[in-house]
């Protein structure tokens, strides 16, 4: 730390956040905002290193800003049962089932599509036939 804080882009850096980021954060609540120096630029604790690596952290996971609102609330409290949190991130893993059922039904379209495809001309291909918009009014 340079002194007793960081600057914006110091912390950026140590959590891989860009400022642009930093400042929404802030904005939103989600970052409290930092003391600032006597040149007016703003001046980061460790308490703001930590609260953003678990915001980055829980955003990598793919986290919702309300679930990292609702888990950084559920954080504080140390004493209170994880059942909330619990729920919140099952609620997470059955959304990212949802997702990879919707990529894996997106696959097989995508295989069916390129299996059609003889390697003839663009007038002939399948691929480009099925994207039309003519394709897309057919029922399936």
């Amino acid at each position: 730390m340079a002194g007793d804080f960081l600057t914006i882009g110091e912390l950026g850096r140590r959590t891989d956040t860009k400022v642009e980021t930093i400042r929404y954060y802030e904005r939103i609540g989600l970052l409290a905002a930092p003391s600032r120096t006597a040149g007016n630029y703003r001046a980061y604790g460790a308490e703001h290193l930590n609260r953003l690596s678990f915001i980055r952290r829980s955003r990598d996971l793919g986290f919702s800003l309300n679930q990292v609102r609702a888990l950084l609330d559920l954080a504080d409290e140390h004493d209170r049962s994880c059942d909330t949190v619990d729920a919140i991130a099952k609620a997470h893993r059955a959304e990212v089932d949802r997702k990879i059922a919707d990529l894996r039904a997106l696959r097989r379209e995508l295989d069916s599509m390129i299996d059609q495809c003889r390697c003839g001309t663009i007038a002939d291909c399948r691929i480009i036939e099925a994207l039309s918009p003519q394709a897309q009014l057919r029922p399936r």
